[in-house]
């Protein structure tokens, strides 16, 4: 059990990656259960927890994360017992986004702040990536709230899930644009195509992530292996 722990402890972008995953699995057994949605979300906060402390060497300052994340477990709670209520939604999701953006950023400090790739660092390559497209998943949600019928399905005009959105997100950011969810132009009760302007900059962000980070990372690799 001491080596257990210890191996947990000392790869803690590991278990956020593992965590992250699980709970991808785990949101289609929550379904329109209240309960079984608010336990996911606090679930979710709670392992974004573990990615602060996977970045506290850095610089970005941990109370910033508890600042925002104290919000975010009790806008999670109430969400789940009042899903209709689209305030709370709203707050909720632009939270959520502003609590795995900071993350984000932690992590890439972390990634960045080595001139040494260790273990841990590979595994927060992975956990980076799912951190990120959780945030526009919940950035998607949002522009769902404010511009009603900004995504389609092949049901047709309706609002999407959250799973569905984060299928999106993950479709736009691996690049593979495998998704029957898009964002489409604007309708009469939206002025502007908020939701294609988001999906335009996650696809940014994916092709970036691969051009900077995973080549940094890369190099450095091998940079270790030739010395």
């Amino acid at each position: 059990m001491r080596d257990m722990f210890n191996a947990i402890k000392g790869h803690p972008s590991g278990v956020l990656l593992v965590a992250q995953l699980i709970a991808v699995l785990a949101y289609p057994f929550a379904g329109t259960n209240a309960t079984g949605r608010a336990l996911l979300g606090v679930f979710g906060v709670l392992v974004l927890m573990v990615a602060v402390y996977a970045v506290r060497a850095t610089p970005a300052l941990t109370w910033v994360a508890v600042v925002i994340g104290v919000p975010v477990v009790i806008l999670t709670v109430v969400e789940g017992f009042a899903p209709d209520n689209e305030q709370v939604r709203l707050w909720s999701s632009l939270l959520h986004a502003a609590f795995y953006g900071y993350t984000g950023y932690g992590l890439i400090r972390y990634l960045f702040d080595d001139s040494w790739v260790t273990r841990d660092e590979i595994f927060a390559v992975g956990a980076n990536f799912t951190v990120v497209s959780w945030m526009f998943a919940y950035l998607f949600m949002a522009v769902q709230i404010i511009w009603p019928g900004s995504f389609v399905a092949y049901q047709g005009e309706g609002t999407r899930t959250f799973l569905e959105l984060l299928y999106l997100s993950f479709a736009n950011l691996t690049s593979v644009g495998l998704s029957d969810v898009t964002a489409v132009l604007p309708h009469a009760r939206a002025v502007l195509p908020h939701a294609r302007a988001v999906v335009i900059i996650e696809q940014v962000a994916g092709v970036m992530y691969v051009a900077l980070i995973i080549a940094r990372v890369v190099g450095l690799t091998i940079t270790r292996w030739r010395n």
